[in-house]
């Protein structure tokens, strides 16, 4: 039950950065989703989608192989 847990805890925010790629390519390429009014706008939404997400699984997998000693010692907490 656990590792499910984690899996959808993991799943959230992987969907939201992919989310945020898509967001950006149907910018470059034009295309405008109905949400949002301008063009600039999608982008901008799409660079936070995927900072915030990347950002957290990121954090996860640091939190995680710091626990278990396995980071390189200036990624050590002090």
């Amino acid at each position: 039950m656990a590792r499910l847990a984690a899996f959808i805890v993991m799943l959230i925010p992987g969907l939201m950065a992919a989310g945020g790629i898509k967001f950006m390519r149907d910018t470059l390429f034009g295309k405008l989703i109905s949400p949002f009014p301008f063009l600039w706008l999608q982008f901008i939404v799409g660079v936070i989608f995927f900072v915030i997400g990347f950002g957290f699984f990121a954090g996860f997998l640091l939190h995680r192989d710091r626990k278990n000693g396995k980071v390189a010692p200036r990624f050590q907490k002090k």
